[in-house]
Parts: structure tokens; C-alpha cells; sequence
């Protein structure tokens, strides 16, 4: 009995339940939130046995995420999608997310194709687009399919202005139209005749003047922007004020250079200057492009895709075929809405923008951004948090871009689906929400987080194809 003589310090792990008790009776008790491996899978515990024992599968993600980060995306032109994106066709509509059938699209996707096609004087109507696009003559296609990444419903038509992204390091490119701005947008699956006034000046005023800006430019720098952004507030997905204003820096001069009337360039540069999201969709085939450098290498469980459709969240991994999907149903978003909305008028988790965060930049590099979480919710203390944690699913760190708070640690890199089926952390995303409804455009922002099934399937398919 002489164990007991200096009273008692216990130590609870696992479930809670114990220690709530223990310390009902007075007792201070210290508690370990402890769960089994995979959730105590038995197959998934035999195949983080079978893939974690392979010195060829750490090679290759070794490999694959140094590619990543050895990419050098630049901004190299700007043209009509049909003449850049491959397998664009004139009745090819490229959509956010895994592949998914017009009939099951969220509200918001439907909006933007029915606006899309209006656009491309397909239809007449939002109504009559509708009925084409349950007609069978349109192909809906995945922009990750065409090596083109888009936000929220992420709609690319045929006549579309895309941006032109080329990895110097590789020599791959990736595409994606241009941002149009906040309020009711195509993304949000506006589709009124102002959203198309709008997509016809991006198209026939914008997209001119913006072609011979980056080529006076030689090209822009991506790589070398995203990283002085993040050294200056920004995490390059929901906040791009930095990002912005460095790539006007590099344009303004050009504008003023370049053969083209001065109010056709004032007004170019003035559509880029009032809208601070503007690197959003710059930043994202940013890091399309570098995300793609690994997908091939035999053997590697790291993700170069993760994406949404407003019904499904999918991911795709380095070493299985491109074309592969991992899919479970979308999340709801958890964060702030804006005044007027409630969380009942939220769509699904929606959109390709999570590019971002599979890069280790967005979600991932918060802690770069204080400023975030008044626009998402939580706190600072929060932001870093989220980012330290996400060292713990990923292969490395990317120097390149640096998060300060940090102490300039690299960002983490490379989601391996073996250490988040593992450990049980997913990987943080931080995002728009869209109203449900077609047209009502953003609702709202938060933090939202993938399906566990997602990693868990990829897993299983890598033991099956890798042994």
C-alpha cells in the first residue's frame, strides 16, 4: 500500500471518458488524445506495413517532391482556349473538380456552363443552354484532365482568354482563364447578361492589350512573386493582395510601353489594379504545372491533385496513371458568412483553387498570413497552427517559399497519402463558400478539410499497384 502514499497522478489515454471521471472525484488527471494507427484498419495498417518498408517508394517520393519544387513557373502569354488547352474542342466545356455528369453538377456549376454557353452563342438563354447541356452534344471534361486548373466552378469555354504558364524547369504548361472579379461572377455561376458583357471585354478589349504587356515582360516570374507575397502577408489563394500589386509593378511600365491606344491600356491595367484576386488565378496554374512535374513517377504515394466539384472532393497520386481519381463526397465549409447568408445557404466545398494547398502554399502558409482569419475565421494562433501541423503528412520543405512567423521555414511539400492515412491529419484548405443557388456568387469563407476515404482508397490502390 506504501504505492499509493504519495497520492496518485494518473495518466489517461485514449478515450476521454476515464479521465472525466477521475477528475470529477477531485483528482488532476493528464490525458493523451491517443488513436489506433489508420483507426485501427486492419487493411490499412498492412498497407502502410507493405508501402512503409519500401526503400523504392521513399526514393520516388524523394524524387517526385524534389521535382516539385525544382519547378519555375512563369507567365508566358495569354490566348483563346481553344487554341492552347489540348483536347479543346468548340463544344468542350472543362469544369472544377473530378469528372461528373451535367445532371449531378451543383447549382453553381450548372449556372456557369448554362452562362458559358450563352457566351459562346451556343444558346440563346440561360434555359435553352440548360436544355443543350442535357442534350448530349456538349463534353464535359475536367480542367485537371487538360492540364488547366479554374476557381469555384471553374467553367472554361472554347473562346475563353486563358493564361499560359510554362514550367522552365520542365518544360509542361498549365492554363486558366482570367479572374473576373468578386460579386456576381461566372465562377459562382452567375449567368446574367452583365456576366457576359463582361466575359466579351475580358475577351475582345482585355485579352489584347494583356498578350503584349507579357510579351514586353519577356515573361513573369511566378515562382519568384509567390514567394516575395508570402513574405509580405499573402498566402496566395484566398489573399492575393501582395501578389497583385507586384504583378502590376512588373505590368505597369509595359502598359505604357506597349503599341496600343493609352485608354485601351489604362483601362487593361485598371481591371487588373481593382481586383485584388487577380493573382488568384495565376497563382494556380502556378502551381499546376509544378504539381505535375512528379505525376509518372513510378512508385510515389505523394498527391498532385486534390480538387472539387460541389458533390465530390477527388484527389490523384504522383505514381498511379494521370487519369486516376480517388474521390469521396465534398465537405461543407466551415467559417464565416457574410451578412444576410447562414450556413443553409452554402454549397458544398467547390472548386480547383485546393491546388494551392497541395503545393503548400494557401491553407498550408497561413501562417504567413495573419491577416487570413478575417476572412475565414479562427485566429492567428490558429493560422499557425494550421501550417505547422501539415509538416506532418508532407515529404519536405520547399525554401522557396518561405513563411516568416516561422522563422522562414520552407513551407511543407508533397502530402503523402501514407502519412495522412496514418496520422489521421488532413490536409487544411481554406476557401470561398458559393451560395447553392446558381448566381447568387459568394456566400461566405472558411476552412474545410478533404473525405479521409479519398486517402484511404489511394492507399489501397497504391499497395495493389506498387507490390
Amino acid at each position: 500500500m506504501g504505492l499509493f502514499a504519495d497520492g496518485i497522478k494518473p495518466l489517461n489515454v485514449g478515450t476521454s471518458i476515464f479521465r472525466d471521471d477521475i477528475v470529477r472525484q477531485g483528482v488532476a488527471c493528464a490525458h493523451v488524445d491517443w488513436k489506433p494507427v489508420a483507426g485501427g484498419d486492419a487493411r490499412l495498417v498492412a498497407a502502410l506495413d507493405a508501402l512503409g518498408n519500401r526503400e523504392d517508394v521513399a526514393q520516388a517520393n524523394a524524387k517526385a517532391v524534389e521535382l516539385i519544387k525544382a519547378a519555375h513557373p512563369v507567365l508566358v502569354g495569354i490566348d483563346h482556349a481553344r487554341n492552347v488547352i489540348p483536347g479543346m474542342t468548340d463544344k468542350t466545356i472543362l469544369h472544377a473538380g473530378p469528372p461528373i455528369a451535367y445532371e449531378n453538377m451543383c447549382g453553381p456549376m450548372k449556372g456557369a456552363i448554362m452562362g458559358a454557353l450563352v457566351y459562346e452563342g451556343l444558346a440563346e438563354t440561360p434555359e435553352e443552354a440548360n436544355e443543350l447541356a442535357l442534350s448530349g452534344e456538349i463534353e464535359f471534361s475536367p480542367c485537371h484532365e487538360h492540364h488547366a486548373v479554374g476557381p469555384m466552378s471553374g467553367v472554361v469555354s472554347p473562346s475563353m482568354p486563358v493564361h499560359i504558364v510554362e514550367n522552365k524547369t520542365h518544360g509542361n504548361r498549365s492554363f486558366a482563364t482570367v479572374n473576373e472579379g468578386l460579386g456576381k461572377v461566372l465562377r459562382f455561376g452567375a449567368n446574367s447578361q452583365e456576366v457576359i458583357d463582361r466575359l466579351k471585354c475580358i475577351e475582345e478589349e482585355f485579352m489584347p492589350v494583356m498578350r503584349k504587356a507579357i510579351e514586353a515582360c519577356g515573361g513573369i516570374d511566378l515562382k519568384s512573386t509567390t514567394a516575395q507575397a508570402l513574405n509580405m502577408g499573402d498566402e496566395c489563394h484566398n489573399r492575393n493582395k501582395a501578389a497583385t500589386a507586384l504583378l502590376v509593378r512588373e505590368l505597369s511600365v509595359r502598359f505604357m510601353e506597349i503599341d496600343v491606344d493609352p485608354q485601351a491600356a489604362k483601362k487593361a491595367l485598371s481591371f487588373i489594379c481593382d481586383n485584388e484576386h487577380y493573382f488568384l488565378n495565376l497563382s494556380m496554374p502556378a502551381c499546376k504545372c509544378s504539381l505535375e512535374s512528379a505525376q509518372g513517377v513510378a512508385n510515389s504515394t505523394l498527391v498532385t491533385v486534390m480538387a472539387r466539384n460541389g458533390v465530390e472532393f477527388g484527389i490523384k497520386v504522383a505514381g498511379l496513371a494521370g487519369d486516376t481519381w480517388f474521390t469521396g463526397p465534398a465537405q461543407m465549409v466551415q467559417g464565416l458568412m457574410f451578412p444576410g447568408f447562414t450556413e443553409e445557404d452554402a454549397a458544398p466545398d467547390l472548386g480547383d483553387s485546393a491546388i494551392t494547398e497541395t503545393m503548400g502554399i494557401g491553407g498550408f502558409a497561413m501562417a504567413a498570413a495573419p491577416s487570413i482569419v478575417q476572412f475565414v475565421g479562427g485566429s492567428v494562433p490558429d493560422a499557425i497552427a494550421f501550417s505547422e501541423q501539415m509538416y506532418e503528412i508532407t515529404e519536405s520543405e520547399n525554401p522557396s517559399y518561405s513563411l516568416p512567423v516561422l522563422d522562414f521555414r520552407g513551407a511543407a511539400t508533397g502530402i503523402d497519402v501514407m502519412k495522412v492515412v496514418e496520422t489521421g491529419i488532413l490536409p487544411v484548405i481554406n476557401t470561398g463558400i458559393a451560395h447553392r443557388v446558381a448566381g447568387v456568387g459568394q456566400v461566405g469563407a472558411g476552412i474545410v478539410h478533404p473525405p479521409m476515404e479519398c486517402f484511404e482508397k489511394a492507399l489501397l490502390a497504391c499497395t495493389e499497384a506498387f507490390m
